[in-house]
């Protein structure tokens, strides 16, 4: 007996709700694909209506170049589209659009009317129906087109109970043209949800179009970020650390004017941000990047969200480098502006990894004051330098002196009586300004030259200025290190040292030389010389505590830096110090000098900044 036959094709119309089950899984879905069809059209004012949330309607007019009627007839059919001319462009797409299913797939699952108009000709239009095609017939619109679609899903109410709260359906069609909004500066965009306007731009610059969407507080905090090798072009600002967010929904990446959330560039992206960011808070950036077409696959995910580069690795390189240069900025360079035109194109061989060398200074013997450190060498820096017992300061500007109108526990401020101050704005006077007192033994209290409140933390600050210097000398060879005049001898449970001793040949190149001496001890014959002569006990636990969260999988580059981080904090002076002008002035001057400075080892932030406006808040005078 014969077996009956039991493949059969499936009808048009099913195949055709099935596939548009992959383009439209949302209302934000079909607003996106309708908008990028209008930008690839020459738009250059789009606007979007929603009702419903955009389960009721969708309503998206542009006055792009509209469609003759042969055109309009053949649009609405799968697999037809003006943007792959002949088969050898699928490998160079330079459009949002090229596979023909947007409008297919919407009016397969709704109610969905085009009318369009060329700019020399007549008005059209054509009505879609859960698949049943009317005829073209002539209309009245202006230039451009008009896409209408009602009853979303109306065609599968399966789908349709899937849907969210109308509230949420439109907050992410809002975020959909909000990101290619940012892509398109010169384009207008205007979006009205429930008969509220909840976006309206008009054509910019890109610097202007992103302190539009992401806000001014982004666009103050924000520096320049630029890179140009032979197949990439990058540009773009990037927040400081001191902005940051508790999700990743303010990254924007955009390639080829495409807004994408590739994986690869979001992990560029926080690689660059890894030693400077709290765990668990995300950066803020938007990301310009141009490389030819051949040399990036769109066509990997359904929604064209993903991306395949086919040198993946230089773009994660040339991104993480060009990110790192750019927040490579002391402390306060750049605060309270945008920083998208300061600043020249990266050198595209700046390191790519943590630490890198600090800027040179003025020449030695110029004039300049220097910082001494106990290894015996000096950093000229302006106009003075900070570190721990042992290091050498030198004269700094003498800070304003100020008269404490309130009561605090004795010995919780300390003001510095000293000769009159400089004029404010004066050369040797830093954006992290001039400092008038030390508060609880911890905090520098500083007056900027805009009059703005400033409080540093001198262990984080410090801290960092360690961890940098650590970092550009492992960059350069290796650690330092200060022989020990008689070999110290840690106790410590026996896993610990078995740990340190094994990776004894790495800890060398931290400038930390220990041999085992025994079972549950550690002989130490040398410590990092940048760090004074702190007790090797702490030192070696916390090393032996890093080595514990080691996996083999973990690269050496970055099994040094975390040990380096742990080096810099028992370096760093420490709470409850005392310090006097000249050393708070140093420490100042030598967080403005220092990359990254903003933020301490661990991704917390150095120091605090109240303009007039901030104080106005919190005294309610706003």
């Amino acid at each position: 007996m014969i077996p009956d036959q039991v493949i059969r094709r499936l009808p048009p119309t099913t195949a055709d709700r099935i596939a548009a089950g992959e383009v439209v899984e949302r209302p934000a879905a079909a607003v996106k694909e309708l908008v990028e069809n209008a930008l690839d059209a020459g738009a250059r004012r789009i606007a979007v209506t929603l009702d419903g949330g955009g389960i009721d309607r969708i309503l998206v007019e542009d006055d792009g170049r509209g469609m003759v009627p042969a055109d309009l007839a053949l649009c609405i059919e799968r697999h037809a589209t003006s943007k792959l001319p002949d088969e050898e462009t699928l490998f160079r797409i330079a459009t949002l659009g090229f596979r023909g299913e947007a409008l297919p797939s919407i009016g397969a699952v709704a109610r969905l009317s085009i009318t369009t108009r060329p700019r020399d000709g007549d008005a059209h239009a054509i009505s879609v129906e859960a698949g049943r095609v009317d005829e073209v017939v002539p209309a009245a619109a202006p230039p451009g087109t008009r896409v209408e679609v009602r009853d979303l899903f109306f065609a599968t109410p399966a789908r349709r109970k899937f849907l969210k709260t109308p509230g949420t359906e439109a907050s992410h069609a809002v975020e959909s043209v909000r990101r290619l909004a940012l892509a398109w500066p010169e384009v207008g965009f205007r979006m009205v949800v429930d008969g509220r306007t909840l976006l309206d731009v008009a054509p910019a610059d890109r610097a202007g179009r992103a302190a539009a969407l992401l806000g001014p507080d982004f666009a103050a905090a924000s520096v320049a970020v630029r890179g140009e090798w032979p197949d990439l072009r990058l540009e773009g600002l990037a927040a400081l650390p001191t902005h940051h967010r508790a999700t990743a929904a303010e990254q924007h990446l955009v390639v080829n004017r495409r807004p994408v959330r590739d994986p690869l560039l979001r992990a560029a992206l926080r690689v660059a941000y890894r030693d400077v960011l709290a765990a668990g808070r995300h950066p803020v950036a938007a990301l310009f990047l141009e490389i030819p077409p051949e040399a990036v696959d769109v066509n990997v995910h359904p929604m064209k969200t993903e991306l395949r580069f086919r040198d993946a690795s230089g773009v994660r390189g040339a991104l993480i480098a060009s990110l790192r240069r750019a927040l490579g900025t002391g402390a306060g360079v750049g605060m309270g502006r945008s920083g998208w035109d300061s600043g020249g194109a990266p050198d595209p061989a700046w390191p790519s990894r943590a630490g890198q060398p600090l800027p040179p200074g003025p020449p030695e013997g110029a004039g300049s004051p220097s910082v001494s450190w106990s290894d015996g060498t000096a950093t000229p820096i302006r106009p003075s330098g900070f570190a721990e017992a042992g290091f050498g300061f030198t004269a700094a500007p003498p800070p304003r002196p100020v008269q404490p109108r309130f009561a605090l526990p004795p010995g919780a401020l300390s003001v510095p009586a000293e000769a009159p101050p400089l004029p404010p704005g004066t050369p040797e006077e830093g954006p992290l300004g001039r400092p008038l007192a030390q508060l609880l033994d911890t905090y520098i209290l500083a007056e900027a030259p805009d009059g703005a409140l400033v409080l540093v933390d001198q262990h984080a600050a410090h801290e960092r200025l360690t961890h940098e210097r650590l970092s550009a000398q492992l960059v350069s060879g290796g650690v330092r290190s200060q022989p020990l005049l008689l070999p110290a001898i840690v106790d410590m449970p026996p896993a610990d040292a078995a740990r340190l001793a094994e990776r004894a040949e790495d800890l060398a190149r931290l400038g930390l030389e220990i041999e085992a001496f025994g079972p549950g001890a550690i002989l130490v014959r040398a410590l990092p010389a940048l760090l004074g002569n702190p007790e090797p006990g702490p030192i070696l636990a916390d090393i032996a505590a890093e080595l514990a969260d080691w996996e083999e999988s973990t690269v050496l580059e970055r099994r040094l830096d975390a040990a380096v981080a742990r080096l810099a904090c028992h370096g760093s002076v420490r709470a409850g110090r005392r310090l006097n002008p000249a050393e708070m002035a140093a420490l100042l001057r030598e967080m403005e000098a220092t990359p990254r400075a903003a933020t301490c080892s661990h991704g917390r932030p150095t120091f605090l900044r109240l303009g007039a406006g901030d104080l106005a808040r919190m005294f309610g005078r706003t």
